[in-house]
C-alpha cells in the first residue's frame, strides 16, 4: 500500500505523521514544491521510527511526481493557508491553481488513486478536483466535515464533562463560517440525545462555537490550525487503507440528495476501500434542510469564481 502526501506544511506533515505512526501504508510520499522542505520532514520523521517503532518507509521529494507513482491514496494539502481575517473564499484565486495542477499531475503517475482534498476552500477545490480530473465521483472526497464534526465533538465535550469518544455528532453543509451546519437534534451521548443534558442557551453556545472554531484558532495561532486537520486526513486514509467502512461527514458530489445537485457538499458518507461509497440519508427537519440549500447557495456562489479564473 503507497500513500501520498501533497504539501509538506503543518498539516500535510501533521497528516503524514499520523499515517506514519499508524503504518497505513508500506510507502509514504511526502511532496512539495520548496526545495529541500518535504526531504528534510521526511527524515525528521524517519528518524521517530526507531523511538515510536513503526516500520512505514517515508520519502521526500520536491516536485518530482514520478516517486509518487503507483499511490492508492493521495491527500492533496496544498496551497496557501488562512492568515487572520482573511475568509476561506478569498484564497479560490490561489488554490484554485495550485489543487488543479497537483490533481493532472498525480493522476499522470497513479491513475487509480482515490483522491482526499484538505486545500481551501474545501468545497470549491473538491468540484474544482471532480471536474478537471474527470474522476468517478467516489474517488474524490472533500475532507472538510470530518473535522468539522471533531470539532463539534469537541464542544460537546466540554459542556457535557464527557469523553469525545463516547459523542456521536455530525457537521453538514460546507466547510465555512456560516455554511457548516451541526446537527445538535442529532448529536448523542452514547446513543441517548445530548439534547436532554443541554440548555438551549448551551446548545445555541456549541452551535455557534462549533462554526467559527477555525476562525478563532486562526485568530489564536495566527494561521490555520494543523493538528485536527491532519488527523482528520489521516482517519479518512486509514478508513480506505483498512476498508473500515466507518461514517464521516464528507465532501462529496451529490446528484439529487439532499435535494442538491451539481455541487460537493458535506454530507455523511462511509468510507472504505473504494473512496466515499455511500451516502446516509440523515432525514432533516424542516429548517434544517432549508439551512443545507442555504449553504449549498453560498458554496455554489464561489464554485461560480472557478469560471472567471
Amino acid at each position: 500500500m503507497k500513500v501520498t502526501v501533497v504539501g509538506a506544511g503543518a498539516v500535510g506533515a501533521t497528516c503524514a505523521d499520523n499515517i506514519a505512526r499508524k503504518e497505513l501504508c508500506t510507502e509514504l510520499v511526502l511532496l512539495d514544491i520548496k526545495e529541500g522542505l518535504a526531504e528534510g520532514k521526511a527524515q525528521d520523521m524517519m528518524q521517530t521510527a526507531a523511538l515510536l517503532g513503526f516500520d512505514t518507509k517515508i520519502v521526500g521529494s520536491t516536485n518530482d511526481y514520478s516517486k509518487t507513482a503507483g499511490s492508492d491514496v493521495v491527500v492533496i494539502t496544498s496551497g496557501i493557508p488562512r492568515k487572520p481575517g482573511m475568509t476561506r473564499e478569498e484564497l479560490i484565486g490561489t488554490n484554485a491553481g495550485i489543487v488543479k495542477g497537483v490533481a493532472e499531475n498525480i493522476l499522470k503517475f497513479s491513475p487509480d488513486a482515490i483522491i482526499i482534498v484538505i486545500s481551501n476552500p474545501m468545497d470549491t477545490m473538491t468540484y474544482l478536483a471532480l471536474q478537471a480530473t474527470g474522476l468517478p465521483k467516489h474517488r474524490i472526497i472533500g475532507m472538510g466535515g470530518t473535522l468539522d464534526s471533531s470539532r463539534f465533538k469537541y464542544q460537546l465535550s466540554q459542556h457535557l464533562g464527557c469523553s469525545p469518544a463516547d459523542l456521536n455528532a455530525v457537521v453538514v453543509g460546507g466547510h465555512g463560517d456560516t455554511t457548516m451546519i451541526p446537527l445538535i437534534r442529532l448529536a448523542t451521548w452514547n446513543s441517548i440525545p445530548v439534547t436532554q443534558f443541554l440548555s438551549a442557551e448551551q446548545q445555541t453556545q456549541i452551535v455557534n462555537d462549533t462554526m467559527v472554531g477555525g476562525a478563532t484558532l486562526t485568530k489564536l495561532i495566527g494561521t490555520s490550525a494543523w493538528y485536527a486537520p491532519g488527523a482528520a486526513g489521516a482517519a479518512l486514509v486509514e478508513s480506505i487503507v483498512r476498508d473500515q467502512k466507518k461514517l464521516f461527514t464528507c465532501c462529496v458530489s451529490l446528484e439529487g440528495e439532499f435535494g442538491q445537485s451539481d455541487i460537493c457538499l458535506g454530507v455523511p458518507v462511509t468510507i472504505g476501500r473504494k473512496g466515499w461509497e455511500k451516502i446516509l440519508d440523515c432525514q432533516l427537519n424542516e429548517s434544517e434542510q432549508a439551512a443545507f440549500n442555504k449553504s449549498a447557495d453560498a458554496v455554489r456562489s464561489m464554485n461560480d469564481v472557478l469560471k472567471t479564473l
